[in-house]
Protein backbone atom coordinates (compact mmCIF):
# COMPACT_ATOMS: atom_id res chain seq x y z
CA UNK A 1 0.00 0.00 0.00
CA UNK A 2 1.35 3.39 -0.97
CA UNK A 3 -0.09 6.84 -0.35
CA UNK A 4 0.76 10.04 -2.15
CA UNK A 5 -0.75 13.52 -2.40
CA UNK A 6 -1.16 14.76 -5.97
CA UNK A 7 -2.48 17.79 -7.84
CA UNK A 8 -5.42 17.85 -10.25
CA UNK A 9 -3.28 17.42 -13.37
CA UNK A 10 -1.76 14.25 -11.93
CA UNK A 11 -5.23 13.04 -10.87
CA UNK A 12 -6.60 13.63 -14.38
CA UNK A 13 -3.67 11.77 -15.93
CA UNK A 14 -4.14 8.81 -13.57
CA UNK A 15 -7.90 8.75 -14.26
CA UNK A 16 -7.21 8.77 -18.01
CA UNK A 17 -4.93 5.76 -17.43
CA UNK A 18 -7.66 3.83 -15.60
CA UNK A 19 -7.34 4.87 -11.96
CA UNK A 20 -10.57 4.91 -9.98
CA UNK A 21 -11.76 8.35 -8.83
CA UNK A 22 -13.55 8.06 -5.49
CA UNK A 23 -15.47 10.99 -4.05
CA UNK A 24 -15.83 10.70 -0.27
CA UNK A 25 -18.40 13.50 0.08
CA UNK A 26 -21.96 12.78 1.15
CA UNK A 27 -24.50 11.80 -1.55
CA UNK A 28 -26.23 15.21 -1.58
CA UNK A 29 -22.85 16.89 -2.21
CA UNK A 30 -21.94 14.39 -4.91
CA UNK A 31 -25.30 14.98 -6.63
CA UNK A 32 -24.59 18.73 -6.89
CA UNK A 33 -21.31 18.29 -8.81
CA UNK A 34 -18.93 15.43 -9.40
CA UNK A 35 -16.08 14.41 -11.65
CA UNK A 36 -17.25 12.37 -14.66
CA UNK A 37 -16.53 8.68 -14.15
CA UNK A 38 -16.08 9.03 -10.38
CA UNK A 39 -17.74 6.86 -7.74
CA UNK A 40 -19.34 8.09 -4.54
CA UNK A 41 -18.18 6.39 -1.34
CA UNK A 42 -19.29 8.68 1.50
CA UNK A 43 -16.85 9.02 4.37
CA UNK A 44 -19.74 8.42 6.80
CA UNK A 45 -20.31 4.96 5.29
CA UNK A 46 -16.72 3.68 4.99
CA UNK A 47 -16.90 1.20 7.87
CA UNK A 48 -16.17 -2.19 6.33
CA UNK A 49 -15.86 -0.76 2.81
CA UNK A 50 -13.30 -2.00 0.31
CA UNK A 51 -12.05 -0.65 -3.00
CA UNK A 52 -10.90 -2.98 -5.79
CA UNK A 53 -7.18 -3.75 -5.74
CA UNK A 54 -6.79 -3.89 -9.52
CA UNK A 55 -6.00 -0.24 -10.28
CA UNK A 56 -4.77 2.88 -8.47
CA UNK A 57 -7.35 4.90 -6.54
CA UNK A 58 -7.60 8.69 -6.32
CA UNK A 59 -9.69 9.92 -3.39
CA UNK A 60 -11.09 13.45 -3.28
CA UNK A 61 -13.60 15.60 -1.42
CA UNK A 62 -14.70 19.24 -1.70
CA UNK A 63 -11.47 21.03 -0.77
CA UNK A 64 -9.11 18.24 0.24
CA UNK A 65 -9.56 18.60 3.99
CA UNK A 66 -11.59 15.45 4.59
CA UNK A 67 -9.35 13.30 2.44
CA UNK A 68 -6.22 14.67 4.10
CA UNK A 69 -7.64 14.09 7.59
CA UNK A 70 -8.64 10.53 6.70
CA UNK A 71 -5.73 9.61 4.42
CA UNK A 72 -4.54 6.70 6.54
CA UNK A 73 -8.00 5.13 6.77
CA UNK A 74 -8.57 5.64 3.04
CA UNK A 75 -5.24 4.02 2.17
CA UNK A 76 -6.34 0.89 4.05
CA UNK A 77 -9.37 0.35 1.80
CA UNK A 78 -7.27 -1.21 -0.96
CA UNK A 79 -3.91 -2.79 -1.65
CA UNK A 80 -3.59 -0.73 -4.84
CA UNK A 81 -1.66 2.56 -4.87
CA UNK A 82 -3.68 5.33 -3.21
CA UNK A 83 -3.57 9.01 -4.11
CA UNK A 84 -5.20 11.97 -2.38
CA UNK A 85 -6.11 14.84 -4.71
CA UNK A 86 -5.07 18.11 -3.08
CA UNK A 87 -7.67 20.86 -3.31
CA UNK A 88 -10.54 18.47 -4.02
CA UNK A 89 -13.28 19.22 -6.49
CA UNK A 90 -12.76 22.96 -5.96
CA UNK A 91 -9.24 22.68 -7.40
CA UNK A 92 -10.51 20.41 -10.19
CA UNK A 93 -13.09 23.03 -11.20
CA UNK A 94 -10.54 25.87 -10.90
CA UNK A 95 -8.25 23.96 -13.28
CA UNK A 96 -11.05 24.02 -15.86
CA UNK A 97 -11.54 20.27 -15.76
CA UNK A 98 -15.01 18.83 -16.51
CA UNK A 99 -17.73 18.30 -13.94
CA UNK A 100 -21.09 16.62 -14.25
Amino acid sequence: MSLRFINTAEAKKLADQGAALVDIREPHEYAQASIPGSHNMPLSQLAGAKVADDSPVVFYCLSGGRTRMNATALSQLTKAPVYIMDGGIIAWKAAGLPLR
